[in-house]
């Protein structure tokens, strides 16, 4: 399997099929992913705990990969989230809402793994459609 199709797999398995199993076949024993709520998440079990709260929150969540490339070991993908919050998995009351916010990635695969993953998705944005961030940019 190439780098591409790998993450492809990993949005696939991890949040759309809703595989728990995905991240221990997936993810490093120590692999670390940095820049989602909450700070950094060490390894598979973590990484798991993280999964089972943003699914409560999103039963329906998508993660759609609208670009993809590699270079060496690393792979960069830019991806648009959507859901409805219908769960308290993010200390939030459920609102019914639905949201769509979008994100980049860049992840390190070593041995068929992922063993590194920058996150930059645009959580704040997805607070501001749940209203539970508002700014005032007067």
């Amino acid at each position: 399997m190439d780098d591409l199709s790998f993450l492809h797999r990993w949005f696939e398995e991890v949040w759309n099929k809703k595989s728990a199993a995905a991240v221990d076949e997936m993810l490093a024993e120590d692999g670390v992913g940095y820049g989602l709520p909450g700070g950094e998440i060490r390894g598979p079990a973590a990484f798991k705990e993280y999964q089972r709260a943003l699914l409560t929150a999103y039963p329906d969540l998508r993660v759609e990969v609208e670009d993809a490339i590699t270079q060496d070991d690393k792979i960069a993908a830019r991806c648009r989230v959507t859901g409805v919050h219908q769960g308290e998995g993010l200390g939030l009351a459920a609102t019914n809402k639905p949201v769509e916010f979008t994100g980049v990635c860049f992840v390190r695969v070593k041995d068929g793994k992922i063993v590194e993953a920058w996150n930059e998705f645009n959580f704040m944005d997805m607070y501001q459609q749940l209203g539970a961030l508002t700014l005032n940019l007067q």
